[in-house]
């Protein structure tokens, strides 16, 4: 189940949004497959996320915020 938009460079104004998933997932250490199967995704929905080629869809976003127990504007 691959949850993504196929839409990149989300921006705010002029500033390229950025994820923090990879950061949080390291302070938590966490895989990305762990993370991935907490959240009900396959890894390259993570991976994805992190390098920033696709935006999270809303759904998703929200389910990565509440896993890390953090705002969606934390997380992205």
């Amino acid at each position: 189940m691959l949850d993504i938009n196929c839409k990149a460079n989300y921006t705010k104004g002029d500033e390229l949004l950025k994820t923090r998933i990879a950061e949080l997932r390291k302070v938590h250490k966490l895989s990305q497959e762990e993370l991935a199967n907490a959240v009900g995704v396959i890894r390259q929905t993570i991976t994805f996320s992190e390098v920033e080629k696709y935006m999270a869809s809303l759904h998703l976003a929200y389910k990565i915020a509440r896993y890390f127990k953090l705002n969606i504007e934390e997380v992205f």
